[in-house]
């Protein structure tokens, strides 16, 4: 059984997980609208992960024993100022997930919750592969600066994401 501290830090991380999925959307929504297909796949393929992420806590909590306590999301933003800015966004929406890991990992460690603090190992190394993701993409915008065909290029390689179920086991 999972202890009421970490209980809650993991219940609370699920929310942020489905919240990122919605960002995402939102995201890819932003980019649909403006014609850059490519970035906006990459982005619903983002927000399936997420949900992925949120599962797995959802599935590890159920099998610890302990409540799963889902809250209410806030509606994400829904309004950006191009590629560059939604990419800059999305980085700095994964340093925030990336603290909150960290944040777990502390907690895990002081309550001496072993199993968890294990567990939440793949989460650390899957956050250290989605900032790298983000910011190889902000560095290919930065690149190309305002060339249409390379921002068509880019897309067009973004485009070429195929979904992989995330899983923990």
């Amino acid at each position: 059984m999972i202890n009421d501290k970490v209980k809650e830090i993991l219940n609370e991380q699920i929310n942020k997980e489905f919240y990122s999925a919605y960002l995402y959307l939102s995201m890819g929504a932003y980019l649909s609208d403006v014609g850059l297909y490519g970035f906006s796949k990459w982005m619903e393929i983002q927000a399936r992960e997420e949900i992925d992420h949120g599962m797995i806590l959802f599935n590890y909590i159920l099998k610890r024993k302990a409540k799963v306590e889902l809250k209410s999301l806030g509606g994400p933003e829904l309004s950006f100022n191009g590629v560059e800015d939604i990419f800059n966004k999305a980085y700095e929406h994964e340093r925030s997930i990336t603290s909150a890991i960290d944040c777990i990992a502390g907690l895990t460690e002081n309550e001496c919750d072993l199993a968890t603090r294990n567990f939440i190992d793949w989460y650390l190394k899957e956050q250290i592969e989605e900032e790298d993701n983000v910011l190889r993409i902000i560095s290919k915008i930065k690149a190309f600066g305002s060339d249409k065909a390379s921002l068509y290029l880019l897309d067009k390689e973004l485009g070429n994401r195929e979904y992989s179920q995330s899983d923990y086991e």
